[in-house]
């Protein structure tokens, strides 16, 4: 195992300057180092694509910067990688975590890169290196090789030594409800009705399963950023639909709202987003977006149904005046300890 303060404090002293990032647990410990260090900026991508993007404007300026995403995150890399990194010869280091599957979990969007991540790599045209756990120079060298070759170093579980993040950067939301609160006031208003439910990955989804018995769940473990776009194909389908999403979540894809706001007198479609300021299901980072107005957005995607509500009694009162065309709804909240997993059974349904 890698001394995680040790291999940050190499990478200052290699003059990186930007860590562009999309939270990974196995990833928590560097991201959570970094964040707590002020020689390198953490910068936290909305999603695998903009971190791409970003770290090549960054070392076409002349920045030193370093990607961190998790395996499924690389798929979203694909057009970044294949038509602009490659044509223009652009080279950074990319530490991507290898998602491992046992059969029969539920974590079932992990399952096809578990084996298939070494064939994804070599199809963009890249070779890969595990990062070496023993010795931080090896690993520093295998980063610093990545500006010369078109490499992909591959993270495995348990790298990186424990980090906890500091105080000043941990999130203190005791003045909000918890999220599983409001997804109980979302059980018993729904209770056996003939709406669809969509959870986005994380533990939304999680929490729906725990606290959502009596409702008509499909909870979504991968495909991040993609719940909204999962409603609205069934909400065109003649699905009454509600999507339970996250502040996170709300940015990966964010044109699938925008793509909703075109149909809002065709469909019966409701987006919660369910705003905690954090990645919770990977460290519980913060998400540093407080600077985004997401009902403004809603409303400048042609969405006029848009409500805040950040109390349990509003949330019910709200729930009552939604109607038929499409509905957002903002809702500020805690979040909630770890959940179980929905199981196997539930998670592979794949008929609304």
């Amino acid at each position: 195992m890698l001394d995680t303060g040790a291999f940050v404090s190499k990478l200052i002293q290699q003059s990186y300057t930007h860590l562009c990032v999309v939270p990974c647990s196995f990833a928590k410990n560097i991201i959570n180092e970094v964040i707590n260090n002020d020689g390198v900026e953490y910068i936290p991508c909305a999603s695998e694509a903009v971190a791409c993007s970003m770290a090549a404007g960054l070392k076409m300026a002349g920045k030193k910067p370093l990607v961190i995403v998790q395996s499924s995150g690389l798929t979203n890399m694909g057009s970044c990688i294949t038509s602009l990194l490659k044509p223009y010869d652009i080279k950074f280091p990319m530490l991507v975590s290898w998602r491992a599957y046992n059969e029969g979990d539920s974590e079932i969007q992990h399952k096809h890169l578990a084996t298939k991540l070494p064939d994804l790599i070599d199809a963009y045209g890249y070779r890969q290196s595990i990062l070496n756990k023993e010795s931080v120079s090896i690993a520093i060298d295998q980063i610093e090789e990545c500006h010369d070759i078109d490499q992909i170093c591959i993270l495995e579980k348990g790298t990186f030594s424990n980090v906890e993040l500091s105080k000043e950067n941990k999130l203190d939301l005791s003045n909000y409800k918890a999220r599983s609160e409001f997804l109980k006031v979302l059980n018993t208003n729904f209770r056996d009705k003939d709406v669809l439910f969509i959870g986005t990955t994380g533990n939304t989804a999680r929490e729906m399963y725990s606290f959502m018995p009596d409702t008509d769940n499909f909870y979504l473990a991968g495909n991040m950023g993609g719940a909204l776009s999962l409603g609205l194909g069934a909400a065109k389908a003649g699905k009454k639909v509600i999507v339970c999403g996250g502040d996170a979540e709300f940015v990966m894809h964010m044109g699938g709202l925008t793509s909703v706001g075109r149909y809002t007198d065709q469909i019966n479609l409701t987006y919660i987003v369910f705003d905690n300021e954090s990645n919770k299901s990977t460290g519980g980072q913060n998400t540093y977006q407080k600077h985004i107005d997401y009902i403004g957005i809603a409303k400048s995607s042609n969405i006029t149904n848009t409500f805040v509500a950040n109390d349990l009694d509003l949330f019910s009162n709200v729930l009552s005046k939604i109607n038929d065309g499409v509905n957002f709804i903002y809702t500020k909240c805690s979040y909630d300890n770890e959940t179980p997993r929905p199981p196997m059974k539930v998670v592979s349904r794949n008929v609304f």
